[in-house]
């Protein structure tokens, strides 16, 4: 079985920053791509970004230039780093985990909260 689990989330005020970090522990064969969703409240959840076990990225509109995912030198950590954050980052933010199988897996999820 495999487990991932996301950390880092909490309160920041607009313009702060935040670094997400999700582990992966278990069974992992064959990872395809790491990356990260969001859900605010009221809304669907929605790719935030991901990245592939080559190190190719992509990022939704929305966070381009601002976000940046990246991989651990484990290859079973992927991180979050968000920069000028705003009130409509707001959201659950949960680490997925593709394989090639293909199989995907999810974190619990952790909440990010921008507000002064």
């Amino acid at each position: 079985q495999v487990q991932l689990v996301e950390s880092g989330g909490g309160l920041v005020q607009p313009g702060g920053s935040l670094r997400l970090s999700c582990a992966a522990s278990g069974s992992i064969f064959s990872i395809k791509t790491m990356g990260w969703y969001r859900q605010a409240p009221g809304k669907q959840r929605e790719l935030v970004a991901y990245i592939t076990n080559g190190g190719s990225t992509n990022y939704a509109d929305s966070v381009k230039g601002r976000f940046t995912i990246s991989r651990g030198n484990a290859k079973n950590t992927v991180y979050l780093q968000m920069n000028s954050l705003k009130p409509e980052d707001t959201a659950v933010y949960y680490c997925t985990l593709v394989t090639t199988t293909p199989k995907d897996y999810w974190g619990q999820g952790t909440q990010v909260t921008v507000s002064s």
